[in-house]
This record gives structure tokens, C-alpha cells and sequence, in this order.
């Protein structure tokens, strides 16, 4: 469990609403500002370990919680209208916003888990980032995902997620194991994308595949070769959506960093600190802090 406190701060989102953030402060003065945005159904509480690492080694690191997700959770998800694009325009761009405050002159760093990486071209202000890094991100089209998770994906899209969020007035995951409870707006979209071969460029149209060309920030991919949700192809396929952005795709197999198994959600834990977060996640960043002080 990790030993440093971070600071609760609620955040405005400038749509009415209010969203639970954590602010881990280094010992010292930070060398730079880093805003993990989180997969699908992920409270930020996941991000904690990894969180406070990066703290230890000088970043100043902000996790939060979407609206309607985690402790920013503030009526009945029955009641929520909120969908993955006001995520984007709302959540996200307020919390980019209070980082990028803090930042001031330091490098500013958006890591961006599954569809945390996805909606980043929405996201107001994106241009003062120093850097993008994704982590297990990809397309959600079904048909591409992953081989274990194909026949569910299909059950998902085509039977469980209309017929329950129907029944309920939100998709009640937590109760069969499936992403997490989400409000109606949010699986819905979600849905629609992840039957489209284009995923969200396909459903959204034009204006999202210029949001996408529009993204020039450096982007480091770091995938996972044992991702049960993300194939290849899903990853080959969300990131050829950044045309514009100089681009490095990093593949990793478990065997590379001694391990048996890192799949969608193993980056993160606190057991990859000695490999993935030193050897592959610590370099991105140093590089540009360097420069920076230089």
C-alpha cells in the first residue's frame, strides 16, 4: 500500500459538477507534473502505488475519478446524463487545466490508460502537453479484440449491455463482472464505437478524425503482447488515428521483464516497479525533465 499522502482536492468540471482528484507532492520542488487519466470503469485509487512511486522520484502525480466513477460519484447513476465525450470536454479538459496551473514553466506529462488515450484529442489544452503516453490502449472495435475476450465482447455489445442498461437505467457491470457499473450515456456510446471498425472516429465522423490529426505532442505507446482486451490490431488501429503526432510504439512480452503474465490492467502494479516503471515509463519522462532544467 503506499505510504505517502496525497492531497484530496475537488475540481470543478465547468458543467456543473464536481470531481474527486488526488495531488501526490514530492519531498521536494517536482521536476515535473504528470495527470493519469484512467481506463474505463478504474477508480483512481488503482493508480495509487504507481502514483506515489513517481512522487518518490520528483513528479508532482494527479489521479481523479470521471464523473459518476469512483468518489466522483455524487447521485445515482440512474440519474446521470454523461456520456465518454463529456468526459472529455468536461472532466478531462478541467483537470488538465488544474495541472497545467501547477505545472507552470515544468514538463507536463498526460499517461493515459485504455480509454484514457482514447479521448485525449478532445481535451482542451491538450497542446501545452510535453508528452503522451499510453498504456494498454487501443481500439475497442470487437471484432479485433483480443481471441479470449472476442465470443464475451460479442454476448456484451449484442445481448447483456442493451438488455440490462434497459432494464436498470445504467449497466450494472459490477454485478457480473464486466468493466464496472456505468451511467446509460457512457455504455450506449460506448457501445455504438466498439461495433464500428473506426471505433470512435467511425461513430463520431470528421470532426473527430481532425481532433486526432490535430494531436502533434511526441506519443509513446507501451502495449502489452498477453493485453486480453487489446490485440495488436487494436492497437495498430487507435494510434494510426494520431497522424500527425511523431509516434513510438513499444510491444512488450511478460517474458521480457521476467514476468508470467501484465495483461490490460498488470502495468500498473506495484511488482513492475523495478522493470516497467524504471526501464520503460521512467526514461520518457526523464529525458524531457532533463532538457527542461537544461
Amino acid at each position: 500500500m503506499p505510504t505517502l499522502q496525497p492531497q484530496a482536492k475537488a475540481i470543478d468540471n465547468g458543467n456543473g459538477h464536481t470531481l474527486a482528484s488526488h495531488w501526490y507532492s514530492p519531498a521536494g520542488a517536482p521536476c515535473g507534473v504528470v495527470l493519469i487519466a484512467p481506463a474505463m470503469g478504474v477508480p483512481q485509487h488503482f493508480y495509487a502505488d504507481f502514483a506515489t512511486w513517481l512522487a518518490e522520484r520528483g513528479y508532482l502525480v494527479v489521479t481523479f475519478d470521471y464523473l459518476g466513477m469512483g468518489r466522483s460519484r455524487q447521485k445515482p447513476l440512474r440519474q446521470l446524463n454523461v456520456n465518454i465525450l463529456d468526459w472529455a470536454r468536461y472532466d478531462c479538459s478541467a483537470m488538465l487545466a488544474a495541472a497545467t496551473e501547477a505545472a507552470g514553466t515544468l514538463p507536463l506529462y498526460w499517461i493515459g490508460h485504455s480509454v484514457g488515450a482514447q479521448i485525449l484529442p478532445l481535451v482542451s489544452g491538450h497542446e501545452r502537453l510535453t508528452r503522451i503516453i499510453t498504456i494498454a490502449a487501443g481500439s475497442g472495435y470487437w471484432r479485433e479484440n483480443s481471441p479470449q475476450i472476442r465470443r464475451k465482447a460479442w454476448l456484451l455489445w449484442y445481448g447483456l449491455a442493451p438488455v440490462l442498461t434497459a432494464m436498470v437505467g445504467y449497466f450494472p457491470g459490477g454485478r457480473i463482472g464486466a468493466v464496472g457499473d456505468l451511467p446509460a450515456g457512457v455504455i450506449r456510446q460506448w457501445r455504438r464505437w466498439c461495433l464500428h471498425p473506426d471505433y470512435l472516429v467511425g461513430v463520431e465522423g470528421e470532426p473527430m478524425r481532425q481532433a486526432f490529426a490535430a494531436v502533434r505532442t511526441p506519443l509513446t505507446s507501451l502495449s502489452f503482447t498477453d493485453d486480453e482486451m487489446m490485440s495488436a490490431r487494436n492497437t495498430e488501429s487507435l494510434h494510426g488515428f494520431y497522424t500527425t503526432a511523431p509516434k513510438r510504439m513499444r510491444r512488450i512480452a511478460p517474458k521480457e521483464v521476467g514476468a508470467d503474465r501484465i495483461g490490460h490492467f498488470g502495468f500498473f502494479r506495484n511488482a513492475f516497479a523495478p522493470t516497467l516503471w524504471s526501464s520503460y515509463l521512467l526514461p520518457e519522462l526523464n529525458a524531457e525533465v532533463g532538457q527542461a532544467v537544461a
